[in-house]
């Protein structure tokens, strides 16, 4: 009789030890990151490689604490992003505001940034100190419009770093209220002013002083339809091939499906999703199985 349970509680102890370390093995994993700091990154955006829609790619970079757009003059600072109004909020660091004035920058993005992402319509862009020789003081002067009832007056009489334009020249210098087209085919140079600020959500600020504006870019997006609703909810992450640039399902590090991961849970699958060590030990199991039942019969 002992020496049918001493075997048993050997085998048994085996058993135990060896479902521990299954379960505390780390589970497949999505190679796509859902977080960068405290900003969701989700469709059709990626922060790695493949991962997102491919028209978006290499436009987001994460130093695992900030989130940034990418353009060609230089990287802006995430603030928000509003999957349901898809709108994205970057902030210019060298951008002239109402509390500190900037040197002379651009503001620069590629041409399938312009046409993806490109500023929202209740983004104004405010040219300040601008000569009088300006070209959208004369030639181009329609493209300055009136920004809820706001005049280049208010904002140099009410921003502390606006003042200095008043004090330099006593009086009020010319500026322009535009929209992004304006800045997007003529450079500052060419415009002939010396700094600019940008305000986003507009429409709401009639009546509101300079001080408790909303300083910055708002981008608007649109959504490639490529299915991905259906992809994340098997448990994968949209992405792409990164040499075809077609549309992939990625169900975990090494395993990716056309349009679903097939009702695989992403952190236990099946087959060839799951981890080779996890393959090795449920063999274990299986065989410490048999044995145990050997011993009992």
């Amino acid at each position: 009789m002992m020496s049918m349970v001493t075997p048993f509680i050997i085998v048994f102890h085996l058993t135990i030890l060896f479902t521990l370390q299954l379960n505390i093995l780390p589970a497949a994993s999505l190679p796509c990151r859902s977080f960068c700091g405290a900003i969701a990154v989700k469709y059709p955006f990626g922060v790695d490689q493949g991962c997102g829609a491919p028209q978006y790619k290499q436009m987001l970079n994460c130093n695992n604490t900030d989130l940034f757009f990418v353009t060609p003059s230089g990287n802006y600072k995430v603030q928000s992003i509003d999957y349901d109004k898809k709108t994205m909020v970057v902030y210019d660091p060298a951008m002239s505001t109402c509390a500190m004035l900037q040197p002379h920058h651009d503001f620069v993005m590629t041409d399938v940034q312009s046409a993806m992402i490109p500023p929202a319509s209740d983004t104004v862009f405010a040219l300040l100190n601008c000569s009088i020789d300006s070209p959208v003081l004369n030639h181009y002067k329609s493209l300055c419009f009136n920004f809820s009832g706001h005049t280049c007056d208010e904002m140099y009489g009410a921003c502390t770093s606006f003042k200095l334009f008043h004090l330099l020249s006593n009086s009020s210098p010319p500026c322009c209220f535009t929209g992004y087209d304006t800045v997007k085919y003529m450079s500052m140079n060419i415009l002939d002013c010396t700094h600019y600020t940008s305000v986003y959500n507009t429409d709401g600020l009639k009546g509101v002083g300079p001080m408790d504006w909303s300083y910055g870019i708002k981008l608007s997006y649109a959504v490639p339809e490529t299915g991905c609703d259906r992809c994340a909810k098997s448990g994968g992450a949209c992405g792409f091939d990164t040499e075809t640039e077609g549309a992939l399902c990625i169900c975990s590090s090494s395993a990716n499906a056309t349009r679903e991961c097939a009702g695989l849970s992403v952190a236990n699958a099946e087959g060839g999703n799951e981890s080779p060590p996890r393959r090795c030990f449920r063999a274990f199991l299986s065989v410490l199985a048999a044995v145990v039942g050997v011993v009992l019969f």
